[in-house]
């Protein structure tokens, strides 16, 4: 949860918001931020960290080495071990239980709040436009809208 799912979906929404709030058109944002996430993601399962750096421009790898670490501080790992044990104390397990015994009131909540999160729909306008994109007809798959049907 605090890498993959929570921590990279954060990343995301934080890096759109930085780039929009300093005026940058929402479209460029959501590529920068979201649609090359993809590209780096697939570069680090091909051959680790190392091929994706090699892969990218020097200014791009330069960054990685400068910049990676002034945004991921010692600071966030020390959240990291803190969402850890939360997870191995059963806490976090609770946390969800209880609220999904209550009808999920805080998970239906933070749901709707990322569903509204202004990537969402700078997302929906661009992806309708990416004629490479298959659009799925077989699941379950509400576009914009994380809830299961």
């Amino acid at each position: 949860q605090s890498v993959l799912c929570g921590g990279a979906s954060q990343l995301v929404m934080y890096g759109f918001e930085t780039l929009t709030e300093a005026g940058y058109q929402p479209e460029v944002a959501y590529f920068e931020c979201l649609h090359e996430l993809k590209l780096i993601v697939d570069l680090m399962y091909e051959g680790g960290i190392a091929k994706q750096r090699w892969s990218v421009s020097d200014t791009a790898e330069f960054g990685d080495y400068v910049s990676g670490p002034r945004v991921i501080d010692p600071h966030v790992k020390e959240n990291m071990k803190a969402v850890l044990a939360d997870i191995q104390s059963g806490a976090f397990a609770k946390r969800f239980i209880d609220d999904q015994e209550a009808g999920a009131p805080e998970f239906k909540s933070l749901r709707a709040k990322g569903e509204t999160h202004p990537i969402e729909a700078v997302g929906r306008e661009l992806r309708k436009m990416f004629s490479w994109m298959k659009q799925s007809k077989g699941d379950d798959y509400k576009e914009g809208s994380a809830a299961r049907g």
